[in-house]
């Protein structure tokens, strides 16, 4: 499959971007115009997760089209206003069981699938007693990292049982950083404490069933030499190496975080995550698409995005689509 795309094709394939939600114009145009591999929808307007929306920007899609949304719960959450409100981690966590949180998920699960919801980036896996409105604060489960782990995975396998993909986030830990990657570069303790608590989640979870990891933005000492660790190769080793993980990564917003776009232009950006070892750069926004693109094709046929790199993160993507 991969070795019949044409190289623009197989590029686009990794990517998810965002799209307006209030209508199929922006998603459809991604899809058939560049035949982009997933789209992402935020923000608060629900008409494309509403009837038969999504069925024009699907069947404009070679591949099966990944749909991604962020609902995890309190804060963040994008089907609130059509299935009701889903109380945050924190409160999951302080008022149920793990089984109950797994019903929970589950039947939020199958209302994400109901409307045409393929991949949920949540659990938030940090471990944080952040306060509730920081920037993690009540999006994680706990700070104690057996607590937070075996929430975080009852509520991944919940939406596993509705049949979606979740991502666990932020790797390698975004639970005891010094501020929010939203506004500006931030940094976590040093890899040596990071591995004692916030690197836990990633070393069980896995082994539960099929998740995807989102990268965050995060500076680690001892790990990333000052760059975001989404852009920074030692951070892919550490997941793929020490903790044996072989899904499907994920980067944080690379568009409209300033963690990353402070440092980066946009195309530039993806190309350095790509290089580093993502699957799949993702950005909200979904602007300057074709000058992302072109940037990786020239990138491609120069050999400063190795071929071995682009069929490595394709065969994670078209995996976990269920594609071959």
């Amino acid at each position: 499959m991969i070795s019949a795309m044409p190289l623009r094709k197989r590029l686009a394939a990794l990517l998810i971007v965002g799209v307006n939600p209030s209508g199929p114009a922006a998603a459809l145009a991604a899809v058939r115009t560049e035949q982009v591999g997933g789209i992402f929808l935020g923000g608060n307007a629900t008409q494309l997760l509403v009837g038969d929306a999504l069925g024009p920007v699907r069947a404009a899609a070679d591949l099966p089209l990944t749909v991604a949304v962020d609902d995890e719960g309190g804060r963040v959450q994008r089907i609130d206003a059509l299935d009701g409100d889903l109380p945050s981690a924190r409160a999951m966590a302080a008022t149920s069981t793990d089984a109950q949180v797994r019903a929970l998920a589950e039947q939020r699960g199958g209302q994400l699938r109901a409307h045409g919801v393929t991949l949920d980036f949540a659990p938030v896996v940090d471990v944080s007693d952040q306060p509730d409105g920081a920037v993690i604060g009540d999006r994680s489960f706990s700070a104690d990292p057996a607590t937070a782990t075996r929430y975080a995975g009852a509520f991944a396998a919940g939406l596993r049982d509705a049949g979606l993909l979740p991502v666990l986030k932020h790797f390698p830990g975004h639970g005891r950083a010094d501020g929010d990657s939203h506004a500006g570069p931030v940094s976590t303790p040093p890899l040596d404490q990071l591995r004692t608590a916030d690197l836990e989640p990633y070393r069980r979870l896995p082994g539960q069933g099929e998740v995807a990891v989102m990268v965050g933005h995060m500076t680690v000492p001892g790990l990333t030499d000052g760059a975001p660790a989404s852009l920074s190769p030692a951070t892919y080793r550490l997941l793929r190496t020490d903790l044996r993980f072989d899904g499907l990564t994920i980067t944080d917003d690379l568009g409209s975080m300033r963690a990353v776009s402070a440092r980066y232009d946009l195309p530039e950006a993806v190309l350095a995550a790509l290089k580093s070892g993502a699957d799949t750069p993702f950005w909200s926004s979904g602007t300057r698409l074709t000058p992302v693109l072109d940037r990786l094709v020239s990138a491609a046929t120069t050999g400063e995005l190795p071929p071995d790199r682009i069929t490595d993160a394709l065969r994670r993507v078209l995996r976990a689509k269920s594609a071959c």
